[in-house]
């Protein structure tokens, strides 16, 4: 009900306002910058003649200059394709377990292969008092504060057998039958 009043007091007397704001007269523009008045000036003789007028002396000045300039040797670009790295890395063979063909070969030098990541996480978790964080960080390169926050941060998973008397617990109960 509200939008129906509005409609009438927004279209009462359209016309009207309509052709009030037309009949209006335009405002004057705003005062012109005098940079734009120069049109007007370059259609002076004198200023025609001036800008024609060649200087002596600044002609003396310009056959004075030499300029001598030479292109750059060319350099071939061979249509390889590839782009060439512009620092090697140092690179390490990468240890391998079982799962030698999920993996890459090489790995730069402070970084390692997600095999060896989850290699030297469970070799810590089974046998912690010989693969501890120095050891790990020798036999793959890595910094002594990122072994540290790996083997803080990240556990691997633990597969969890239960005993049989639990299956068989769960295995007897009957489901209910619908009717």
């Amino acid at each position: 009900m509200g939008g129906r009043v509005t409609r009438v007091f927004r279209n009462f007397n359209v016309e009207n306002r309509a052709r009030r704001e037309i009949g209006k007269e335009k405002p004057t523009p705003a005062p012109r910058h005098r940079t734009a008045r120069l049109d007007t000036m370059a259609d002076s003789p004198e200023i025609k003649e001036e800008v024609l007028r060649k200087d002596d002396r600044f002609l003396t000045l310009l056959k004075d200059v030499y300029v001598e300039s030479r292109d750059p040797p060319v350099q071939v670009k061979d249509g390889g394709g590839e782009h060439l790295p512009s620092k090697q890395e140092e690179k390490r063979l990468t240890k391998l377990g079982h799962l030698e063909a999920l993996d890459v070969k090489k790995v730069s030098k402070g970084k390692i292969s997600l095999v060896e990541a989850l290699t030297l996480l469970n070799n810590h978790k089974l046998q912690p008092q010989i693969w501890t964080a120095e050891k790990i960080a020798a036999e793959y390169s890595l910094e002594l504060k990122d072994v540290n926050s790996l083997l803080e941060f990240f556990i691997p998973f633990t597969v969890m057998e239960f005993p049989k008397e639990t299956k068989k617990a769960i295995t007897s109960h009957k489901p209910k039958q619908l009717t």
